[in-house]
């Protein structure tokens, strides 16, 4: 069995995340959805790459794929991510980044 990893969604970079899913590790991804707590998991089996949320499972047939699935999700943070991340609050929907906007 493979190691779990388990990160607050957008605390990981995309590449970050992609890494680890290609070292063969599985990773949990805790979100928040509609004031519960949600968890995601990331895993990759050498061919699909697979996010299976509380709802459905997506799969992948590309790392590009995935990288866009990752960060449309919020999952995984911009692979610079900002000097001060510390204000970047949840949103209602899983994974995603509160943009300030309404």
């Amino acid at each position: 069995m493979s190691d779990r990893l388990v990160v607050e969604a957008g605390h990981k970079t995309v590449e970050e995340l992609l890494a680890a899913l290609h070292d063969g590790r599985r990773i949990v991804v805790e979100t928040e959805f509609l004031g519960a707590d949600h968890e995601v998991v990331l895993r990759y089996d050498g061919d699909t790459y697979y996010c299976d949320t509380p709802t459905r499972l997506h799969k992948h047939d590309s790392a590009a794929e995935m990288r866009t699935c990752l960060r449309n999700r919020g999952y995984g943070c911009p692979d610079e991510p900002d000097a001060d991340d510390s204000t970047a609050e949840r949103s209602g929907e899983p994974g995603r980044q509160d943009t300030g906007r309404e």
